[in-house]
């Protein structure tokens, strides 16, 4: 069975359900691209609509093609590929002005349908092939159309996007019945944005929004781009070779946060006290690094507004060069804790005068370039600095 086919079976499934309990999501006054009331931006993000033809994309109950139609005046699609969720929807608003409900594939449909002039999907992109539906989409909006996507930035067990296409497997939960597997593409900003790039979208900006409850650690990430022109010049590069390179450098990136109690530093299996870190991903910004990292290792959460680069330190380890920024997290929520599966663990906070012995190298490298007037030993690295006002 191919994935979108697990996929169907799964959202006919959980329609049925649905319809069994015969429950219908509210019309809101307000659109919502997260499942958390009041998080993110409204309907402005789509522009004017009113009269103009806007495509929903997984459509479901149909509760936001209604809102947009009845509070903005536009013609709504709810495009659906499950018959259930799609009776759903007929069953709740079939006599709403404004708004048609389809039971059809997205891609197929679109292929022969005029052109739209906005399109958008709460959460529902991410559960197609994107080198599938992209394409369509491309063609099936009119040029320098808003195309506006809500998708999961973590997944909903947490874990960070992934960097390559390639779907994972997620459950969908509905009270006590049993969890329902799914396949969803849960991709990192930089990679939609290279896809939607790849097949005609201009990427207008890429907003992470988090959950209201400072324990969670579900993450949305809301994208806005517009289709670009037939004929709009693309600039060329060339490409890589496929021929791997040989392995020269590590790239990481440290985050310094300082409490009423001190500094955060947690012990390492080996040992080491070390600040809350690691790898930078294929795709991710050190900023974004910082965030994933934090949250991963510690639980903390914070938000790339609160996060400010240092700089870079450029050091090695025999012949593999040691590529580390370093960062300053301003604020963040929650208490810092033990995470299950990650190296580093047992947080505390120290007092600057009173820092421990065993520091990590890199560590105690981000430390003395972010306040040299601390006595800390360490071999040397060359620090090139990103601000001066920290």
């Amino acid at each position: 069975m191919s994935v979108e086919d697990v996929n169907a079976d799964a959202w006919r499934a959980y329609g049925r359900r649905q319809l069994d309990r015969a429950y219908t999501p509210p019309v809101p006054a307000r659109i919502s691209w997260t499942p958390w009331a009041g998080v993110g931006p409204g309907a402005e993000i789509l522009g004017f609509i009113s009269g103009h033809r806007v495509l929903d994309i997984g459509s479901g109950a149909g509760h936001h093609a209604v809102h947009l139609a009845r509070d903005h005046g536009a013609r709504v699609t709810g495009i659906e590929l499950s018959p259930t969720q799609h009776a759903r929807a007929v069953l709740a608003h079939a006599d709403v002005q404004g708004v048609e409900f389809v039971n059809a594939d997205v891609s197929a449909y679109l292929a022969e349908a005029e052109p739209f002039d906005a399109a958008y999907a709460i959460g529902t992109l991410a559960y197609i092939d994107p080198h599938r539906v992209l394409p369509e989409l491309r063609n099936g909006l009119r040029p320098g159309a808003p195309l506006i996507l809500s998708l999961l930035h973590t997944d909903l067990d947490g874990r960070g996007p992934s960097i390559q296409v390639a779907p994972r497997e997620q459950l969908i939960l509905l009270g006590d019945d049993p969890p329902l597997p799914t396949q969803m593409w849960v991709l990192a900003p930089r990679l939609w944005e290279d896809l939607l790039t790849e097949y005609g979208f201009r990427v207008e900006s890429v907003e992470l929004l988090h959950h209201p409850d400072d324990s969670a650690k579900v993450i949305q990430q809301l994208i806005r781009a517009r289709c670009l022109p037939d004929g709009t010049p693309r600039i060329t590069s060339r490409p890589r070779t496929t021929r791997p390179p040989l392995a020269h450098a590590a790239v990481g990136a440290g985050a310094i946060l300082v409490g009423e109690r001190g500094l955060l530093l947690g012990r390492h299996q080996r040992g080491t006290l070390e600040l809350p870190g690691g790898t930078v991903e294929a795709g991710e910004s050190f900023t974004a690094a910082v965030v994933r990292e934090l949250a991963e290792e510690t639980g903390l959460l914070t938000r790339p507004d609160d996060v400010t680069l240092l700089g870079t330190l450029v050091d090695h380890v025999d012949d593999v060069l040691r590529v580390t920024v370093g960062a300053l997290v301003k604020t963040w929520q929650g208490r810092p804790t033990t995470q299950p599966n990650e190296s580093v663990g047992d947080w505390g906070w120290y007092p600057l005068d009173r820092l421990p012995d065993g520091l990590f190298v890199c560590s105690a490298q981000i430390l003395t370039a972010w306040m040299p007037s601390l006595r800390i030993d360490h071999t040397p690295a060359d620090f090139t600095a990103y601000a001066t006002d920290c």
